[in-house]
């Protein structure tokens, strides 16, 4: 046990040394979506400017900064340590399986700061990632221990957890749903079949929760009692990309709607951010969207929308819920008439998620990053025929349900870049180690 004790605090003197040593030589990240969460933006969930506002209050506008990068590094650090020690007690994993989990914990962070795109260390940036990244740690936990162990709090424990998640990032919402496909899973196992209406009645109220907390958040600070703005504007950018010019049809003559799809449309050839200034492959097509994603929504969308509403309100809160329901109205319309080409575009932005969420994309990793998840589902389904009971196997399992649900998500909305799809990295390729050391001999 004291032997134990000491590669325990290890692990944590590494993770600790790890994060904070980040911190130190990189300092405080502050991005074009930082100043968003600092102002308490109608756009962003309301957890994590709140986590903000907390350390502002304590220590000033600046040092209150530096206080959440700490305490964002902090948690970090000790939502690992738990999930390992949790692992190493559950799959009686040695001293060396510790080091390669630490090894794939640390791996994704490692990778937004060295190898993806924007280049930043999740922990010690403004970005509601930073939260959200050991709220996930937290979630896996307890959701492991509810597969595991079958505890009542463990429920509650994971719920709390996956509802934390999802207000302080929207496309975390698939937590919730991912608990509830889990608890009603283990039920259906454990052959309690009376009781499945639970899970489906407690993740009701969750999302009627969620959205009462949001409202009431506004409500404080902006004076109205509404929702988060904006979600509508970012579904319809993929949609007004993926349109031809016949489609604004389906809207009458002389509307306001169709006026907005001409103007869309017009502006949007204009910076050729539509698909048919797409390439020819698909890594082609998918990197276009990608780059021109945020052009059409900034520059096009909410630009021409907040000068409309502009002219007859200066109120920007009136302005962002009117652009919502416009764009909400439009999509109702506009999407049944270019599915089709909205679908594929949506397929491709999938495709780059799924990569992103175990790998980065290129050309020939591409191809490497399809053969694992082949490796990782057919071990899993050997393992299973042999062991309908592996642990192993239903850790894989919730790491494979999450990387759809997180993909699917976020694909709706936007582009799947790898700060969108960490969360799923250190479980996959944990789970698959686990599952090639341990799953055969459970």
């Amino acid at each position: 046990m004291a032997g134990d004790r000491k590669k325990s605090l290890c692990i944590l003197i590494v993770l600790l040394a790890f994060f904070l040593g980040m911190f130190a030589v990189y300092g405080i990240g502050v991005y074009n979506d930082s100043e968003q969460y600092i102002t308490m933006h109608i756009h962003r969930e309301p957890l994590y400017p709140l986590f903000l506002a907390l350390f502002r209050v304590v220590g000033g506008e600046n040092t209150g900064l530096v206080l959440a990068a700490i305490a964002q590094n902090l948690l970090a650090s000790f939502s690992i340590f738990f999930l390992i020690e949790y692992l190493r007690k559950v799959f009686s994993l040695n001293f060396f399986g510790e080091l390669v989990l630490l090894g794939l914990e640390l791996a994704p962070h490692l990778v937004t700061r060295y190898v993806s795109a924007f280049q930043i260390f999740m922990e010690s940036s403004i970005m509601s990632e930073a939260l959200c990244i050991p709220l996930f740690q937290f979630f896996v936990l307890f959701t492991l221990r509810m597969m595991f162990e079958n505890r009542k709090s463990d429920k509650i424990w994971s719920l709390l957890f996956a509802w934390l998640l999802s207000m302080t990032r929207g496309q975390m919402m698939t937590a919730i749903l991912i608990w509830m496909v889990v608890v009603g899973f283990c039920m259906i196992v454990r052959k309690q079949y009376k009781k499945l209406y639970m899970p489906i009645l407690a993740v009701v109220c969750v999302f009627g929760v969620r959205s009462l907390s949001t409202h009431v958040y506004n409500y404080f600070v902006t004076g109205y009692f509404m929702g988060n703005t904006y979600g509508q504007v970012n579904t319809l950018t993929n949609v007004i990309y993926a349109c031809d010019q016949e489609d604004g049809e389906v809207f009458e003559e002389g509307s306001l709607e169709r006026e907005f799809f001409e103007q869309f449309y017009m502006e949007a050839g204009d910076l050729e951010a539509n698909y048919r200034y797409a390439g020819d492959t698909l890594s082609e097509k998918t990197a276009h969207l990608e780059e021109h994603h945020d052009i059409l929504k900034f520059q096009v969308l909410e630009a021409d929308m907040t000068a409309y509403y502009f002219r007859f309100d200066n109120d920007y809160y009136q302005q962002s819920r009117l652009s919502d329901e416009l764009a909400g109205d439009m999509l109702k319309k506009l999407l049944p008439v270019c599915f089709g080409q909205w679908f594929y575009d949506y397929l491709l932005l999938c495709r780059y998620g799924f990569i992103r969420s175990i790998a980065v994309v290129n050309r020939w990793i591409n191809w490497a990053a399809l053969a694992i998840y082949l490796a990782a589902i057919v071990l899993t389904v050997l393992t299973f025929r042999k062991n309908r009971q592996s642990k192993a196997v239903w850790m894989m399992g919730l790491a494979l349900l999450f990387i759809v649900a997180n993909v699917c998500a976020t694909s709706l909305t936007i582009m799947c870049l790898s700060r969108y799809m960490i969360y799923g990295f250190s479980l996959f390729y944990m789970a698959f180690f686990i599952l090639i050391t341990k799953g055969v001999k459970e």
